[in-house]
């Protein structure tokens, strides 16, 4: 699974619905309202790197009110989500 977090620029007056519309989007795992440079932080994960065009270029930067995107592939995810849950395989609560 490839991961790719997307920064996204929009129209400040359609923040909430832009981000409803990206999360609809499929690939499209979170979408998070920030402060700073950046009004939208979309978390995408596909199968294939050739599967990034046609989610962020292709999808994303045509939602209305999609200024720019600045896209940043993971090389890997560390998550404490997933190091509680593999710890705890095979212990009953």
């Amino acid at each position: 699974m490839i991961t790719a977090i997307v920064l996204i620029k929009t129209s400040v007056d359609r923040i909430p619905e832009i981000a409803e519309q990206i999360a609809a989007l499929e690939s499209v795992s979170e979408v998070f309202s920030v402060t700073g440079t950046y009004d939208l932080i979309a978390m995408v994960r596909v199968g294939r790197h050739e599967d990034l065009a046609e989610v962020i270029p292709g999808r994303i930067s045509k939602i209305p009110g999609v200024e720019g995107t600045d896209t940043h592939v993971a090389f890997r995810t560390y998550s404490q989500h997933d190091l509680e849950a593999a710890f705890s395989i095979g212990l009953d609560n």
